[in-house]
């Protein structure tokens, strides 16, 4: 049996890593690192180094004919405490809400889906 989870590492495509950093750093009051590697520039999210830490860590990616932001894409769910406060945040921020927040089932919790600042479709989990 598996002691870790399956996703080690995400990556979401932009295509004005501006203003996708000041989207993420605005809706989930967060500071994004941004830094280039050999023509790709990468926007770290905040990640924990502890390794009994939950998740998987992430960054928005630029990088010309490589990566191309899609609603059709794989579908990243982001974690958070009660997840209203953040997508109250989405559209001032530059994206739109496409699912308002809406019970799973009991057990599992409650998720939100919107449009980020470069088209990529994305929600939120949250037990509360």
């Amino acid at each position: 049996m598996r002691k870790t989870n399956m996703v080690g590492w995400f990556e979401i495509p932009v295509t004005d890593m501006d203003r996708a950093k000041k989207f993420y750093e605005n809706v989930f009051d967060v500071e994004i690192n941004v830094m280039e590697f050999g023509g790709e520039m990468m926007g770290f999210f905040p990640f924990a180094e502890d390794p009994e830490a939950k998740g998987a860590g992430g960054a928005l990616i630029k990088k010309e004919g490589l990566y191309t932001p899609s609603v059709d894409g794989v579908l990243i769910y982001f974690s958070c405490k009660e997840l209203t406060k953040e997508l109250n945040r989405i559209e001032a921020a530059g994206g739109k809400v496409l699912i308002e927040k809406k019970l799973i089932s009991e057990d599992v919790g409650y998720m939100g889906l919107f449009l980020d600042s470069e088209g990529n479709r994305i929600a939120l989990h949250s037990r509360e």
